[in-house]
């Protein structure tokens, strides 16, 4: 799209030129991009998930079993401590020099990271000071997640028409679980291969490294995609406002880019709200996808090749399902399926992990989809309600501070802290009230939360798929309760 001349901010009715036509091309690039760049930052994330078992004999060769699973379990949560710094750093950069940048930067980060923990000796060869660079290196991984996915829905949400804002963020989700499923897939074919090949200790002997080496072709096939994709419209248009500086009434502060400080000062309420759903989101996401896999081959039993594939067919199954409810929350709302989302969540937990101590492979299945489902409702919609929350000048920033504080205090947690529960009650169930504790709390998120499924976002302008579709907007704005040019940028366009 060709920038516009910038004039002074003013209000006044929407016209035809003022609205965003879609080109499909672009979209479609964009798309790409920012799926196949995810897909490659979770599967490096999945990987080392999938591999915790393993990853606690080679790290921490000579603790206590228990011990050492609590220390990988901490090098998965130390990533997420440093992932607010990312969102804190890299959002706020990303309004300042494009989301385009930023996205590159993040990708490039996480391959080297994880290539890098393949490379790694082991405890028994250096002893466990081997701990600290594996720590150091999750929390690169950490730092670049925490612009990376906050980058990635704020970008396809500003690039997507209004309508169907849902269904292409989710499509961006849909990214994610298949970037799990192929690292659980990944563990489970390197495992098969490796032990039939050279017997049952392959793994800890050397194939370990095999996944984590793998990220660098996939982050090279990623870094080719994101170095051709557009800078986003709406922050185009942004960026004209910021070159105006038009401040001529109270709205205008919806255009004014601010950083880490003004950011708390004039979100704060949005980002409580934000905090409160991501949290549910999260806790959810990671029981299902980083720590059940580990509890039915420790606790219950399952042996890692039944689980690392039960993943992988059920994170299948979620990708399915994520665009089927991300165009449902276009059509009936974010606050309808998020509602139903989080109160499934609370009843489904109990029985879920009743299922699980029968220890069978159906068993197995059956646990793990009864989880999944409520998790792909809430998958589905919280990446675009995100950017909704918040105006495009400091979108970036205000989604990269609120997902990430959520997902690093009570989400990439998860598996932590639900093991220590474990370990401390002896009560199988401990994980399940874990989660279902932050479920009810979104309850009371998603009950303050405003509807903002089709509207346009703040700060920015229309974004539809036709000209027709233009211009009868236009035509019915008076009467079209979503449509308020007061939050648009209106006067950085020349007509």
């Amino acid at each position: 799209m060709a920038r516009q001349e910038t004039i002074p901010a003013v209000s006044r009715p929407l016209h035809v030129n003022d609205v965003i036509v879609a080109d499909k091309k672009e979209l479609r690039r964009a798309q790409i991009g920012a799926g196949v760049g995810n897909f490659i930052e979770w599967y490096d994330i999945g990987v080392y998930g999938y591999l915790a078992v393993t990853m606690t004999t080679v790290f921490t060769s000579g603790l206590d079993p228990s011990i050492g699973l609590v220390i990988t379990l901490l090098g998965f949560a130390v990533s997420f401590i440093v992932r607010p710094l990312g969102g804190m750093i890299l959002g706020p950069l990303g309004d300042k020099v494009g989301r385009r940048k930023m996205l590159f930067f993040t990708i490039a980060l996480m391959a080297v990271a994880t290539t890098l923990i393949g490379c790694l000796p082991t405890s028994e060869q250096v002893g466990l000071w081997v701990i600290i660079p594996l720590y150091l290196l999750k929390m690169a991984q950490g730092f670049s997640t925490g612009g990376e996915y906050s980058g990635a829905s704020t970008y396809i949400s500003e690039f997507s028409p209004d309508r169907r804002r849902g269904f292409m963020v989710s499509l961006l989700n849909v990214g994610s679980q298949l970037g799990f499923a192929a690292g659980a897939g990944i563990v489970a074919l390197t495992t098969w291969l490796s032990t039939s090949a050279w017997g049952e200790t392959a793994m800890v002997d050397g194939a370990w490294r095999i996944p984590f080496l793998l990220a660098f072709p996939f982050g090279i096939i990623a870094i080719a995609f994101r170095s051709r994709i557009p800078e986003s419209p709406a922050f185009e248009l942004a960026e004209s406002v910021q070159e105006a500086d038009g401040t001529e009434h109270e709205a205008d502060s919806l255009f004014k880019r601010y950083g880490l400080g003004g950011i708390l000062r004039r979100y704060w309420p949005a980002i409580l709200v934000g905090i409160g759903i991501i949290a549910a989101d999260g806790s959810a996401v990671y029981l299902l996808q980083s720590y059940m896999p580990t509890y039915m081959e420790v606790q219950i039993g399952i042996p890692v090749s039944h689980t690392a594939l039960a993943a992988v067919i059920i994170l299948v199954i979620q990708a399915i399902l994520i665009p089927f409810f991300g165009y449902l929350g276009d059509r009936v709302g974010r606050r309808p399926v998020l509602f139903v989302a989080v109160i499934a969540n609370v009843i489904i937990l109990i029985p879920a992990f009743t299922v699980a101590q029968y220890g069978t492979i159906w068993a197995l299945y059956s646990t793990l989809l009864m989880l999944a489902i409520p998790s792909a409702m809430m998958l589905a919609n919280t990446g675009a309600l995100m950017s909704e929350l918040f105006p495009t000048a400091s979108r970036y920033g205000c989604v990269g501070f609120t997902h990430n504080v959520a997902m690093s205090a009570f989400g990439g947690t998860t598996p932590l802290f639900s093991q220590m529960l474990l370990n401390g009650t002896g009560n199988p169930f401990a994980p399940a009230f874990y989660v279902m504790f932050f479920s009810v709390i979104a309850i009371f998120a998603v009950w303050k939360l405003k509807e903002t499924a089709g509207r346009p976002l703040l700060g920015s302008v229309p974004v539809v798929e036709t000209w027709q579709e233009a211009e009868a907007l236009v035509a019915n704005q008076a009467s079209n309760p979503k449509i308020d040019p007061n939050t648009m940028p209106l006067g950085a366009i020349s007509r």
